[in-house]
């Protein structure tokens, strides 16, 4: 199908400058957007270099998106001049880690070049963009434009499947980790309690997020989550898709979690990939007489 990207270049100012982008099928890393989808970059002119990151880091992320669905609406991402700005555009002070946030509809990023003194690499910024996407599709398959804040999908999800589809476990707290949380904090969940805890302990909540998730996909599927927002977009919240969709209540499938983790399951599993054929048996010939 034809895949139109529109990037919109919008500065601070009064004038404006654009430019639009036309991929034809097979050509380009986004020729899978289906057409009619669009996404904007808004920055001030400072940061152009740096809206070039983010326009390629879109591009990238577009072909690892589909493997959840299509964008049923425009999403504008929104580039800040510094950590400031985000958090304000956010309304997430205090959030010193933050370098993004993403709804529905805008995503909010801190401008790539102020992340570090030498500014961000175009490999950070990848990440950043398919897990900032990742929550913006969710939104859009599981809800409309004024539904998507009432489906009450856990943190836990949210940021499990944000990570899980840009491989981000190599940097967030390992089963090692959580199984030692759980051990010396019986009080605290970091998964039922995420938004409690999610501003002091935001290592060990996004650890438990992303473990979590990638444990329901082992056990049920990609295809388990996809019905779970299917089923939110024709009516249901959360809970009750996911018991639709899993086949039990997500509080249960979060205690098998949990017990998996405390038993140090993982460290007797073996790793998941297809099954190798066997090879033959070898039947040692009759000796000749």
């Amino acid at each position: 199908m034809a895949a139109l990207l529109v990037l919109g270049l919008l500065s601070g100012c009064a004038s404006v400058r654009s430019t639009r982008v036309q991929l034809e099928p097979g050509q380009g890393a986004a020729a899978r957007m289906p057409a009619g989808t669009s996404i904007d970059i808004e920055f001030q002119p400072r940061d152009a270099d740096a809206a070039a990151q983010v326009r390629l880091a879109v591009e990238r992320a577009i072909p690892r998106l589909m493997r959840w669905g299509n964008f049923d609406d425009r999403v504008t991402i929104v580039v800040h001049p510094n950590h400031a700005a985000l958090e304000r555009a956010a309304n997430r002070r205090g959030h010193d880690f933050l370098r993004a946030w993403a709804r529905y509809e805008q995503i909010e990023v801190q401008s790539p070049r102020t992340w570090t003194s030498r500014g961000a690499s175009q490999a950070q910024v990848d990440e950043l963009l398919l897990h900032e996407l990742t929550h913006s599709l969710m939104y859009q398959i599981a809800s409309d434009r004024l539904g998507w804040t009432r489906k009450r999908i856990p943190l836990w999800f949210r940021e499990g499947m944000a990570s899980y589809t840009a491989e981000q476990g190599y940097r967030l707290s390992s089963l090692e980790d959580l199984e030692h949380f759980w051990r010396t904090h019986p009080n605290a969940d970091p998964l039922s309690q995420a938004d409690a805890l999610y501003q002091a302990e935001s290592g060990i909540v996004y650890g438990a997020a992303h473990h979590a998730f990638t444990f329901l996909v082992r056990r049920y599927g990609e295809e388990a989550v996809k019905s779970v927002l299917q089923g939110m977009d024709r009516g249901p919240d959360f809970d009750q898709a996911f018991r639709q969709a899993v086949g039990l209540p997500p509080e249960n499938f979060l205690q098998d979690f949990r017990r998996y983790v405390q038993l140090r399951g993982f460290k007797g599993a073996r790793p998941l990939r297809p099954p190798q054929p066997r090879p033959a048996r070898l039947v040692p010939l009759p000796t000749p007489q």
